[in-house]
């Protein structure tokens, strides 16, 4: 099989979308070719059967240029791909579609969001099929949907057996971005620290989006009075693969993002064998009650924190292995390629 795989960005270093390196190398070890166009390429090392051709990001910021180059290179390459697979962006299927409908390629589309938008509709209907990894994503509602594991290198993400977790330390790694609800973790925090709770909460992240700025100014605002206190480290992003090593050294990982997307920094928490505080309620069943609180309930998330720091090792670890134990069955991601594939071979 020849695969069109249309993403965002592929670098390695990426602190958020560094996986998808991952992902496409998996990829490349069970299809004859892969090409890749992405509209940012950075750091990347690939088997020989890729080809990553980049529509220029990188160097510029040109929306003009950038379709050029779409359009030349679904042209230019349409002999050398035998089905195309669009990652998160319905936009590049409404560009694409009636291209690849002419050249009688099958179209396949990954979104796992909550929302939904005009793009996603209209998109959806040049879709032979489109995945998701949450129930309660808005691409679950499509006929054509398909649900799927999220895909975490378990061999990456494990842990450290001769590591040492920080006693109290909370930890928050991801986007800093209103949609990741960090002001009620500092609520929450601030909870703690007014029952006396002692407790390190680090924070390492950077906005991505614009706008997402404006958001951070305003948390780390909120956390002046704890930040001075050393109760609050915020730090700017780090590249995906050696987040394992964060996780290793915290006690326990919290995750805001609400129910409808099944955030991957969850999981390879859990694969870590740390234990996570989540308000998604796609992990319900899976996780303990009380590791699961209230969507933007701050008081709620402060009472689960509490829960955690007073549980026993013996019991945090007995989560830890149940927890790897999930993900290594269910979202490890020779799992998702073993599912994935066969979805997407014509």
């Amino acid at each position: 099989m020849r695969l069109l795989f249309i993403t965002q960005k592929v670098d390695k270093d990426d602190d958020v979308l560094g996986i998808y390196h991952q992902w496409i190398e998996e990829l490349a070890v069970k299809i004859e070719k892969l090409i890749v166009v992405c509209l940012y390429r950075g750091r990347v090392e690939l088997p020989s059967n890729v080809r990553v051709d980049s529509l220029g990001k990188e160097k510029s910021a040109n929306r003009f240029l950038y379709l050029i180059r779409f359009y030349f290179y679904i042209w230019k390459l349409r002999r050398e791909y035998d089905a195309v697979f669009v990652h998160m962006n319905p936009e590049y299927v409404l560009l694409g579609g009636c291209f690849w409908k002419l050249f009688r390629k099958k179209i396949f589309l990954w979104y796992n969001h909550p929302l939904s938008n005009w793009n996603l509709r209209f998109a959806a209907r040049f879709c032979e099929k489109i995945f998701h990894t949450s129930p309660f994503a808005f691409a679950a509602r499509f006929k054509n949907s398909k649900i799927m594991p999220v895909g975490i290198d378990t061999k990456l993400f494990k842990k450290d057996l001769a590591g040492k977790k920080r006693n109290n330390s909370l930890l928050y790694l991801g986007r800093i971005s209103p949609i990741k609800n960090l002001d009620c973790l500092i609520e929450a925090a601030k909870i703690l620290d007014e029952q006396g709770i002692d407790f390190r909460l680090s924070i390492i992240g950077s906005p991505a989006r614009s706008g997402d700025e404006e958001y951070e100014v305003k948390i780390k605002q909120m956390a002046e009075s704890l930040s001075r206190k050393g109760k609050i480290i915020f730090s700017p992003s780090i590249a995906n693969r050696v987040t394992p090593d964060i996780y290793n050294a915290h006690a326990m990982a919290i995750n805001l993002t609400d129910t409808g997307s099944f955030d991957k920094a969850i999981l390879e928490a859990m694969a870590c064998e740390a234990l996570v505080v989540v308000s998604n309620k796609v992990l319900q069943g899976v996780l303990p009650p009380e590791l699961i609180f209230q969507e933007k309930n701050s008081c709620d998330l402060a009472s689960k924190l509490l829960v955690i720091l007073k549980m026993s090792q013996d019991k945090k670890e007995k989560y830890g292995r149940q927890f790897r134990n999930y993900v290594v069955k269910n979202h490890e991601l020779k799992v998702l390629m073993d599912k994935l594939l066969p979805e997407i071979s014509i």
